[in-house]
């Protein structure tokens, strides 16, 4: 967990230095990048991000605010929506994954070795397939 929070806190400062939004804000770009023009339902953002319902709620709604994302209706859902990706969240992410990169770069790479790397991964998939 500290290592985690250690990562993380290095990220986020990365990010906030230059003047980007948060790593919440990118990963949901990502996920949303990634889904294509079909875009992703809330609650699909939510399981692929393992964030709260309340908080996928609030970072949408700032995403849309900033131009990032669009809202679309669900025709089988009437309730429903789909969340898509605009050119201008796009070019955020695109901007965004340097920063990141180096991030990722200074608190993991430069700490562990590609073997050890390689080997903690398998370590924690493990852990994580196992927990399905």
């Amino acid at each position: 967990m500290r290592a985690q929070q250690k990562t993380l806190l290095c990220i986020e400062r990365a990010l906030r230095a230059r003047g980007l939004p948060s790593l919440a804000c990118y990963d949901a770009l990502w996920e949303l990048d990634r889904a294509g023009v079909a875009g992703l339902r809330p609650f699909e953002i939510e399981r692929q991000m393992l964030l709260a319902h309340s908080n996928i709620s609030r970072l949408i709604d700032r995403l849309q605010e900033q131009g990032y994302v669009k809202r679309q209706p669900c025709e089988v859902d009437g309730r429903g929506q789909y969340i898509t990706i605009t050119a201008a969240g796009r070019e955020l992410r695109r901007r965004m994954w340097p920063v990141y990169a180096r991030a990722i770069h200074e608190s993991i790479d430069l700490r562990v070795s590609p073997r050890e790397a390689t080997t903690l991964a398998a370590l924690l998939t493990k852990l994580v397939d196992e927990q399905k």
